[in-house]
């Protein structure tokens, strides 16, 4: 059996090699520290082999980006944003993935204060088996230009707001834009640390070619920034007619703010469809226009998926939307410190514990069914109806989801 040893990658060039290998990207001229940018030294880890490799590549690698995640209660909680994952096409099949997760998962539990991580799934058949839960799901909106945005209740609010289009490549736009998602951020996105934003805000001339750099609509309500849309056009002509199209990845504010900057997005010269990355299950957007149909497209994918890593801190980090008092027993394979059988109990006020217990199961259910409900999601009443959950009491698994579900479900979050 291949003897695998994860730690922390010391040369960084190796790692970014590895990384270009594994998703067959294109080689930028960029630093390398300037293409890792976001991704902290101590954070970057790679798997090494007791048999000969390569010298210029890791078999495996891993990142994490310092994240905070919006959980019920309006809270910022800690989270560690798994990315950079990939394993070199010649070491495939010998568990260098399971290695590196059983140490992701490791070093989570070993972070003070850092109970939960998250990442986006590349391919979603992988990370289900490693206790990964799909906790919410992204609906990318196409609005036609000159789209009517109906809310007679926001109108006033919205227009209170003004808008201001900056750069990326404008000082303190990254400092803007991590302070404001920070204050607004909603329920069920992340938010990343302040190298994060200025990682979004590179313009590496491999990315731009024929393109604009991408630009910051800001909102703006009595002087300060209550929101954004980071944007991109690209322009096109059909027949001499302005056709062009505009990205939108990242659309943050209140509803009132949404309002605002997405009538602002509808009604820019020369764009013809503005494609909104981040609309989410009960996105307002929807109803705004009259409904699905009355977008050019709309398509469903998964978006965050969510791994408790240290199960009571995790579930004591939100707050709970009803009582319960529920024995579960929790299957987990790859941080079986999890494994076995916790009370979960919430009172009126919101607060939960989960503790060992000895008593009777109520509920059976594998780790990444909590992960999947932890921001309001994940209905677990329907995993039991799809045999995912086992319910030996009756009425068990309605009684844990009234306490963990929230009134809306979770807003889709950022790409990381």
């Amino acid at each position: 059996m291949t003897d695998i040893r994860v730690g922390v990658a010391a040369d960084a060039e190796r790692f970014l090699r590895t990384d270009t290998v594994v998703w067959f990207q294109e080689e930028l001229s960029a630093p390398v520290e300037t293409q890792l940018l976001g991704v902290p030294a101590d954070q970057r880890f790679a798997a090494e082999l007791d048999a000969p490799t390569d010298p210029t590549t890791y078999p495996g690698i891993y990142g994490v980006y310092p994240l905070e995640l919006a959980v019920p209660g309006d809270r910022l909680v800690p989270c560690a944003g798994l990315t950079w994952v990939g394993v070199h096409p010649d070491h495939r099949r010998r568990g260098v993935l399971s290695a590196m997760l059983r140490h992701h998962f490791e070093q989570v539990r070993d972070t003070p204060g850092t109970a939960v991580s998250a990442l986006h799934a590349s391919e979603p058949a992988i990370y289900g088996r490693y206790g990964y839960g799909l906790a919410s799901l992204e609906l990318p909106i196409t609005l036609s230009r000159g789209t009517t945005l109906t809310a007679p209740g926001l109108d006033e609010a919205a227009g209170a707001i003004t808008t201001q289009l900056v750069s990326v490549r404008d000082a303190g736009t990254p400092e803007r834009m991590h302070a404001c998602h920070r204050a607004v951020a909603d329920m069920g996105s992340v938010v990343g640390a302040a190298s994060y934003y200025e990682r979004l805000c590179l313009s590496v001339p491999e990315w731009l070619r024929d393109k604009e750099p991408w630009r910051v609509l800001f909102a703006r309500r009595d002087g300060r920034d209550v929101g954004f849309a980071m944007l991109r056009r690209d322009q096109k002509w059909e027949d001499a007619r302005p056709s062009g199209s505009m990205d939108v990845p990242l659309l943050v504010g209140d509803p009132a703010t949404r309002l605002a900057l997405v009538r602002r997005l509808v009604d820019f010269d020369l764009v013809s469809s503005v494609r909104l990355r981040t609309g989410y299950a009960e996105d307002p957007v929807l109803t705004w226009v009259g409904g699905p149909r009355s977008t050019s497209t709309v398509s469903t994918y998964d978006c965050l998926w969510i791994r408790l890593v240290d199960l009571p801190a995790a579930l004591a980090a939100r707050a709970w939307s009803a009582p319960c008092d529920v024995v579960v027993e929790v299957v987990d394979t790859y941080a079986p410190w999890n494994a076995g059988r916790w009370r979960i109990r919430a009172d009126a006020s919101g607060a939960a514990t989960a503790e060992r217990t000895d008593a009777d199961a109520d509920l059976l259910l594998p780790v990444e069914a909590l992960g999947a409900a932890y921001v309001g999601g994940g209905n677990l009443v329907g995993r039991v109806r799809a045999g995912l959950v086992t319910e030996a009491r009756p009425g068990a698994a309605a009684e844990l989801w009234r306490a963990m579900r929230t009134d809306v479900a979770p807003a889709a979050s950022m790409m990381f």
